[in-house]
């Protein structure tokens, strides 16, 4: 059997610059130099960024070995998750260890199939009031801005979903505060600022001041849980009554002020890109937006679509998971090594970092034929089968898999379903449909779009 301490080949990669390694590139365009490495250099490849060093590995073999296979040598004790974490805190994204599986337990029931189920009419609900808040804009055809309405919408949903309450008052804030901090945290990591933001400069305080802002609210939410004393059957009193099998112990307010900025930020921004993508890729290929249409209108006939319309709306279902497989909102997941292995015949050593990107991976030719093609057929059960299981990981995968991913599904299906039986999206003349890398790939700009309204 052939050891890591056997196995001495590196993987091939880029000389790159001297010091910054491809670092450059990266900021410059980071998935045209993540395809461009895959494209030269093969399935494993190493590089630079900075002083780090790092391997790009894109073979669904080697993912499942990251993800799931050797997951204990592969941990998120990650540069990108600890800068993570001066936004969330110590969540259940960013931890690690016997106190991510602890939290992960305490977090599970409050993700149950039929939890999520109870939680589809308030999903509705938040996309019907998003179609009054259109009318106007229908009627004078005048462009809204899909980012910002879809950020608005999530953002609503996933606060009745953890809260049991509207934070519509909030919003406006909420959202610019996320746009903040996802913005700076993307610039930090590609010009290496690794300092926490705690210096008295403009750009730190701004850092400072939208998490505050965020972490306020939170508290406050949570305060007045605690003191009323309610059990309102929403994830936050879920997550309060939440009590570990072998200490009898629930969380500290501190820790569900993490694992509550966690879900708002997951629950709230990766959602949001993905349905924004949905609405320009229609746009973009009417022959798709015509068989959504003729499956919305078989199954729902025009009525307002409930859970249990959620496993026969297919065709819907494809059309989002082909746009997750496209535009993943998280282009890379990063691991840290932490003993020599072996990944694809090539020596991976300790304290090295490897990275898992699945818009790489999702683009694999091996796997799937005229990757850049929008084909939510792709997905149709039968193809969905015969594929590997890590071709395809937008939400991870392993253990440390999305814990709110069939939340997403239900809500992206349910979104849809109500919005495009009303209109057909159509983007404004001059802007081009192209990915913007923040700390989640979104559509560059407003993404300005017409409400046409169906017959």
């Amino acid at each position: 059997m052939t050891t890591a301490a056997a196995v001495t080949r590196q993987p091939p990669g880029p000389r790159g610059h001297l010091l910054m390694g491809i670092l450059p590139d990266v900021r410059r365009d980071v998935l045209g130099c993540l395809g461009s490495l895959h494209r030269q250099y093969g399935d494993v490849v190493r590089y630079r960024l900075g002083p780090m060093r790092s391997h790009l590995v894109a073979h669904p073999d080697a993912v499942k070995h990251v993800l799931q296979d050797h997951v204990k040598n592969y941990t998120k004790d990650h540069l990108t998750y600890r800068m993570g974490r001066w936004i969330t805190g110590n969540g259940l994204l960013t931890s690690t260890g016997d106190f991510w599986l602890r939290q992960r337990r305490l977090a599970q029931p409050a993700f149950h199939r039929q939890r999520i189920a109870g939680m589809a009419a308030g999903m509705v609900r938040q996309a019907e009031a998003l179609l009054q808040r259109w009318e106007p804009a229908a009627a004078n055809g005048t462009p809204v801005g899909i980012n910002e309405e879809m950020m608005r919408l999530t953002l609503a949903i996933v606060g009745e979903a953890l809260f049991g309450t509207s934070v519509e008052a909030q919003a406006e804030q909420v959202g610019a505060a996320f746009t903040e901090l996802s913005q700076q945290i993307a610039e930090r990591f590609r010009t290496f600022r690794m300092l926490p933001p705690v210096l008295p400069t403009r750009y730190d305080r701004a850092f400072r001041d939208a998490r505050a802002m965020l972490l306020g609210t939170v508290r406050g939410i949570i305060a007045t849980r605690r003191q009323s004393g309610d059990d309102t059957g929403d994830l936050l009193s879920m997550l309060m009554l939440a009590r570990d099998e072998d200490t009898g112990e629930g969380m500290t307010d501190e820790q569900l002020g993490s694992e509550v900025m966690t879900m708002l930020l997951a629950g709230h921004e990766t959602t949001a890109t993905s349905l924004s993508w949905v609405w320009g890729l229609l746009s973009k290929h009417p022959e798709v937006e015509a068989r959504l249409h003729a499956e919305l209108d078989a199954v729902l006939g025009g009525r307002t679509p409930t859970a249990e319309d959620v496993p026969r709306l297919g065709y819907t279902k494809q059309v989002v998971e082909e746009t997750m497989r496209l535009y993943p909102a998280a282009v890379i997941f990063s691991r840290s090594v932490q003993e020599d292995d072996v990944i694809g015949g090539f020596r991976i050593p300790k304290g090295t970092s490897v990275d898992v990107s699945p818009y790489v991976t999702q683009r694999h030719p091996d796997f799937w034929e005229e990757p850049e093609a929008f084909r939510p057929e792709r997905f149709a059960p039968e193809a969905a089968a015969k594929r590997h299981r890590f071709a395809y990981f937008p939400f991870s995968g392993g253990p440390r898999q999305c814990i709110g991913n069939s939340f997403a599904m239900m809500e992206m299906q349910l979104v849809l379903a109500t919005v495009a039986q009303r209109y057909r999206l159509r983007e404004a003349p001059g802007f081009t449909l192209e990915p913007d890398s923040h700390l989640t790939l979104r559509p560059k700009g407003a993404l300005p779009m017409y409400l046409e309204r169906r017959a």
